[in-house]
């Protein structure tokens, strides 16, 4: 087994043409390479991203999470082997010493960790999925269902949709194949459907490839989702999935939806309503992000009809997953890597959640890179299921392209998970 003879960061632009970071980690023999996103909605409780400030990118440069990877990480990290994922990422913890990663940045932090695991890969001959799984203990790798960002909302489009995003999760397809082809003629159909009914404004895209229609009811896009599928002959194949990203609309303690001021109680009775009305199996972040009792009450009242997701309230935080199984107030993780900053703290959230036989949903940030790390993370932790926006836009595409080579190279192996409900 080799050891990391070198470490070389630079800037590269993410998907909205915004600054991030990009490792290169080497042995003597392999190298390797990973990118991290970064969120438009991002919860106040996520680990630090570093940027530089001033005017060079409008204040969002990364030069200094850059500067500390070059100078400071590459330094502590030589001579280690690259397969000890928990090593390197503890000693890239105890080097910043702060909670929220704010020293080195958890931006600086996260690429060093992906890159080092997908070089451990590599030095082992081991698919990436499959160190992943052999790193987390899991015998099972397991194609994830989809969760499709067709229509978007909040702070993800310019309409005056509420909900950040409207969610196509193909749970009956007998392969993941099958359910990219499903959420692809859906995607059209809806594009087609879109373009008749409002104009051609109207099939522009987001920043994950969902339309932004000029809809403003929240329930609207559900109609129009359900057409598309109607058409389309899929209805026993799909459920629906929502995220609501309620921080966004939360101000002076009512949540404004549709132009009125709703207590959480109100707001819980639009989702009950709205589950009993769709197909909907998939409520992410119903409520602003330290409301633990009123996602008790959620999860409580339709739980077992529908997972309740965890995102800024979880921030993939062992910490705070902890409090949330104590209220239990959520049955399913949003997983984030790059909220928690090291690929091993986000597989410890991972574990907490399965442990609690909670679901687990990897997901993507609005602003990505082409790095479909996060596509074999999903087969590895064999958690079922993945977030990575509409089948539209490269920095998407590049994660379901992906999972189609790994369920080509495990051939009859290849399982795809079809699970939503808890």
């Amino acid at each position: 087994m080799g050891v990391i003879k070198h470490i070389a960061a630079r800037e590269i632009l993410d998907s909205r043409g915004v600054p991030t970071v990009e490792v290169s980690v080497s042995t003597a023999k392999h190298s390797a390479r990973a990118s991290v996103p970064a969120g438009a909605s991002t919860g106040m409780h996520e680990a630090l991203e570093l940027r530089d400030g001033g005017k060079r990118y409008h204040g969002k440069g990364v030069l200094q999470a850059v500067k500390n990877i070059n100078t400071i990480i590459a330094k502590k990290l030589a001579g280690r082997n690259p397969a000890e994922q928990e090593a390197i990422d503890q000693a890239l913890v105890n080097l910043d010493g702060t909670p929220d990663k704010s020293k080195l940045g958890a931006n600086a932090i996260l690429a060093v960790s992906l890159a080092c695991c997908r070089l451990g890969a590599s030095e082992q001959g081991m698919d990436l999925f499959n160190h992943i799984a052999k790193l987390f203990g899991n015998k099972k790798p397991a194609l994830p269902v989809p969760a499709f960002n067709l229509i978007n909302g909040g702070r993800h489009a310019g309409n005056k949709l509420d909900f950040q995003e409207y969610m196509l999760l193909p749970v009956g397809a007998k392969s993941f194949s099958e359910a990219l082809q499903i959420g692809s003629e859906v995607y059209h159909e809806l594009k087609e459907l879109l373009e008749k009914k409002y104009g051609r404004t109207a099939i522009n895209v987001g920043d994950e490839g969902g339309f932004a229609p000029p809809l403003s009811c929240i329930d609207e896009p559900l109609d129009i989702l359900a057409d598309a599928v109607q058409n389309l002959g899929y209805w026993k194949k799909i459920v629906l999935g929502i995220d609501a990203a309620a921080s966004t609309f939360y101000k002076g303690q009512l949540y404004h939806v549709e132009e009125a001021e709703l207590t959480a109680p109100d707001l819980l009775e639009k989702y009950i309503e709205l589950i009993g009305a769709y197909p909907l199996a998939s409520i992410e972040d119903p409520f602003h992000e330290d409301a633990w009792d009123d996602f008790s009450r959620l999860t409580r009242q339709a739980g077992k009809r529908c997972q309740i997701v965890g995102d800024d309230l979880l921030c993939t935080n062992p910490e705070r997953i902890r409090t949330a199984i104590g209220h239990k107030s959520c049955n399913a993780l949003l997983l984030k890597p790059n909220q928690i900053g090291t690929l091993s703290e986000a597989m410890e959230a991972a574990r907490l959640a399965l442990d609690e036989d909670w679901n687990v949903m990897v997901s993507h940030r609005s602003g990505e890179t082409t790095d479909c790390f996060i596509a074999d993370l999903a087969v590895g932790l064999g958690t079922g299921q993945i977030k990575a926006g509409a089948p539209c836009r490269g920095e998407r595409l590049a994660k379901y392209n992906q999972l189609l080579r790994i369920e080509e190279g495990l051939g009859r192996k290849a399982k795809y998970a079809g699970r939503v409900i808890p």
